[in-house]
């Protein structure tokens, strides 16, 4: 079993579909591990986009970022994150494929409904940044 983080961004809160795309994790048979509502920070989110923090935009995706409070998941799962990415489509929402998650709520390359962990490498390292180990259940 694979583990991901998956935090459902300001458009997915304010726009009042959470339930919608919960829903969907749970019938693609991805069991909750983690569930908190949080803000995002400026420290919390450079680390987290370090990978974009010296581009122009940056400071777009740390004004949209801390908007509103976003729900952060982990979710397990086989295979579960190459599943999710093909779950949520293309990060460009304009670009995803119909039926995806991104091609039904999202709007644009950062109005895109949720962020995934991009590899289990990666998403070890993204749990660990927004959950402690006490905040993640296995029942």
């Amino acid at each position: 079993m694979e583990r991901t983080l998956i935090l459902l961004k300001p458009d997915a809160v304010a726009g009042k579909f959470c339930g919608k795309v919960v829903d969907k994790f749970e019938s693609a048979g991805f069991t909750i591990r983690g569930c908190k509502m949080i803000s995002l920070t400026p420290a919390i989110l450079k680390e987290h986009y370090a990978h974009v923090a010296d581009k122009p935009f940056y400071p777009e995706i740390e004004t949209f970022m801390s908007s509103v409070p976003v729900i952060a998941l982990v979710l397990e799962g086989d295979d579960i994150v190459a599943k999710m990415r093909d779950m949520l489509g293309v990060t460009d929402s304009r670009k995803a494929a119909p039926g995806t998650l991104r091609a039904t709520f999202g709007k644009d390359v950062m109005v895109n409904v949720a962020h995934a962990s991009d590899s289990k490498e990666t998403a070890v390292t993204e749990i660990a940044r927004f959950f402690k180990g006490e905040e993640i259940f296995a029942y």
